[in-house]
């Protein structure tokens, strides 16, 4: 039987890396929801009939019980979109921070707790099945989360999105697998949004002297979605290469 995975932002970066590992695995369809897919690379690919593209403003929280309920139930749910501003506290325009709160922390919680009560439902009606899989989810979060960051809204949502995954696995109680990753910057087009000398000091905290790419961070997402252990719930995996050792 074929199951499905929805991928937020799952065009480009570490999504579009997610996308392109899901594609390998023949038994999953995949579900991409993304504000513009110009320039999505799948859409030339002969598997492209496993991908459905769906067009979609997640800062437009009151129609995304109507999302999920045009996408239906699905096994695995990645909330990787976001958005990092280049923007400081002290100038910092009202509609920005809502749009980052909106985009980082309120679309995630509002799909896991939407997509969440399905596949608790379905956990239900399985629970006779010793072989049935439970429901996962995996959230994108950030090292900004953690250690704080000039993006001071972007930080408070990724700490945000931290903490319900947390609270998430606990409320869902072990009927839905739900874990994040912190992935500190990673080589993607985000990185532009870093100024040079803030870039460099990084680096040099690293041990391998370089950044993420977006396959290493999608990789680290694959596993939680499909193969780790269902004891690792509740859990945030650190990406940073030893540069912000806690």
């Amino acid at each position: 039987m074929k199951k499905r995975v929805l991928i937020t932002g799952g065009n480009k970066g570490i999504g579009l890396a997610l996308t392109q590992l899901f594609l390998q695995k023949t038994e999953f369809d995949i579900v991409v929801v993304a504000r513009d897919f110009s320039g999505f690379k799948m859409l030339s690919w002969a598997q492209t009939p496993r991908i459905q593209c769906i067009e979609y403003d997640l800062t437009d929280l009151d129609n995304l019980p109507g999302l999920v309920n045009t996408v239906g139930d699905i096994d695995v749910l990645v909330n990787n979109a976001g958005l990092l501003q280049p923007l400081t506290y002290d100038a910092y325009p009202i509609a920005n921070r809502d749009y980052s709160l909106k985009l980082n922390i309120q679309a995630p919680v509002k799909l896991m707790e939407l997509f969440g009560a399905r596949m608790v439902q379905r956990a239900q009606i399985n629970a006779l099945q010793s072989s049935a899989l439970r429901g996962r989810m995996v959230n994108n979060a950030s090292i900004a989360g953690q250690i704080g960051h000039p993006d001071i809204w972007y930080g408070i949502a990724k700490a945000g999105l931290i903490n319900a995954t947390k609270s998430f696995s606990k409320a869902f109680a072990g009927q839905v697998i739900v874990n994040a990753v912190a992935p500190s910057p990673t080589a993607t087009d985000m990185l532009d949004s870093i100024p040079q000398h803030r870039q460099q000091a990084f680096l040099k905290k690293t041990i391998s002297q370089r950044f993420a790419t977006a396959q290493e961070v999608a990789q680290t997402l694959f596993w939680l979605a499909i193969d780790s252990p269902e004891y690792i719930n509740g859990v945030c995996i650190d990406i940073n290469n030893g540069a912000f050792p806690r």
